[in-house]
């Protein structure tokens, strides 16, 4: 047996998985969890793409089309509000296969709608199943990496979040054209069942998970045989934290006892504040574009690069693992508030808009891309998945404020260097919560 084993044959689960190579059914997690998030960026992002098709083809105004883009965002809040605290007490896997399952479902009815009304309704539950789906892959994925390699691996992993965003856009300019904007729908809800049914059959629970609900260490050593055969030796299984101990119990009491608020809070501002950005762009974009001359098909190809840039996560996880999480982060939402302000000052020479659009996109999604491992890292097992989970929940009524507020600032009648402008305020305030957490964390240490 290995050092960290104790006198009674008890394993360590994290050291476990930090003393072995991340192997083959370690990468089954990971692409799994990857194809999960991949898909709720393509099914949360697709009704942005889509916009100027309804717009055309059910001859609504502009400002009408709120409720619609909003809509999913609702339901995303109250999803991951949910299925945080339920995680926590059920499991990851049972609430991750149903939430793919409600997303996949509802948006390829979603397909079928005959007005806004029904199409709102209909958004709002895809975004019950895509709010509970995301934090849930994320702990899973955080709660099989390795200490060393937690930040580039959840990173990577959040990553499809972007990228699935990107491919609905490029898509979009595709299928439109030959299919209508139905066929995007109806793509974004069959690739999520057949997903759910691949959850089902191959993603295993957390094992950390399975420890600190008391699980038979015969199931336990079941999963961990697959990353190990050394497994077979040990006697029972435990785990440690590396979180700060709080006697809250678990879930909500966790996230908001003295040792984690400053930082939950923070986390939540930074997660609102990102978002109010994601969703400005993501859903108003084409539009704004168009409105400054761009053509519908380079308004919808310039905007799909802003979501594309989110594979700079990868570069950032790599620093997070290796200096403070916080500070890179927070760097991210700094350069994020100055090339968001530069897309309005570009918007009327094509080459430098694509290059501003995908600098903006790699700075703002690699932060954002960034925040559920910092979040995953913060908080014990107890809270984790309610800690990931209710930050993206709070952090989604960033998506509707932002959804609104360039709707309110195009009433206003701004110019788009006006919206673009004001849209980068937020990042400027990400990166302040961020200073703000980083602080409280050093005083703490201090006081310890």
């Amino acid at each position: 047996m290995q050092q960290h084993d104790r006198a009674d044959g008890a394993v360590n689960v994290q050291d476990f998985l930090n003393e072995h190579r991340f192997s083959s059914y370690q990468w089954l997690i990971f692409g799994l969890c990857f194809l999960i998030v991949l898909l709720d960026g393509f099914d949360t992002a697709a009704i942005g793409f889509i916009a100027p098709s309804l717009v055309h083809d059910w001859g609504v105004t502009r400002p009408a089309l709120a409720p619609v883009l909003s809509a999913a965002l609702f339901g995303l809040a109250a999803g991951a509000m949910a299925a945080g605290p339920l995680s926590d007490r059920v499991g990851r896997k049972l609430v991750l296969a149903s939430s793919v399952l409600l997303f996949g479902a509802a948006c390829a009815w979603s397909s079928f709608a005959s007005g806004l009304t029904e199409l709102a309704i209909l958004r709002f539950v895809t975004g019950l199943g895509l709010g509970a789906a995301m934090p849930n892959a994320v702990t899973l994925m955080s709660e099989f990496c390795p200490d060393r390699k937690r930040a580039l691996l959840t990173n990577a992993m959040f990553c499809g979040f972007p990228l699935g965003a990107a491919l609905g856009g490029f898509l979009a300019a595709w299928m439109i054209p030959l299919w209508g904007w139905r066929s995007v729908l109806l793509l974004g809800g069959l690739a999520p069942l057949l997903a759910g049914l691949l959850i089902i059959l191959l993603l295993p629970e957390s094992v950390r998970f399975l420890v600190a609900r008391g699980a038979g260490h015969e199931r336990i050593r079941a999963i961990l045989r697959h990353i190990s055969p050394s497994a077979d030796a040990a006697r029972a299984f435990v785990t440690r934290e590396a979180a700060p101990t709080t006697e809250a119990g678990g879930g909500v009491k966790v996230i908001l006892s003295r040792p984690y608020l400053v930082g939950t809070l923070m986390l939540w501002l930074t997660y609102f504040m990102g978002l109010v950005i994601f969703y400005a762009l993501i859903n108003w974009m084409p539009l704004l574009l168009r409105d400054a001359g761009l053509s519908a098909k380079d308004a919808t190809l310039v905007s799909a690069l802003f979501p594309l840039g989110g594979v700079g996560a990868v570069l950032a996880g790599w620093l997070m693992d290796r200096y403070n999480a916080n500070a890179i982060i927070a760097a991210c939402f700094a350069l994020t508030a100055a090339s968001i302000f530069a897309i309005g000052q570009s918007a009327h020479d094509l080459a430098l808009l694509m290059a501003v659009v995908l600098g903006a996109g790699l700075a703002m999604n690699t932060a954002q891309a960034s925040l559920p491992a910092l979040a995953a890292a913060f908080y014990p097992t107890g809270g984790r998945a309610t800690g990931v989970a209710w930050m993206m929940g709070i952090g989604r009524l960033g998506g509707i404020a932002g959804s609104f507020l360039v709707a309110e600032l195009a009433r206003l009648r701004f110019g788009i260097e006006g919206i673009f402008g004001t849209v980068a305020v937020a990042g400027v305030a990400a990166t302040l919560a961020l200073l703000v957490k980083l602080a409280a964390e050093r005083a703490g240490r201090r006081l310890a």
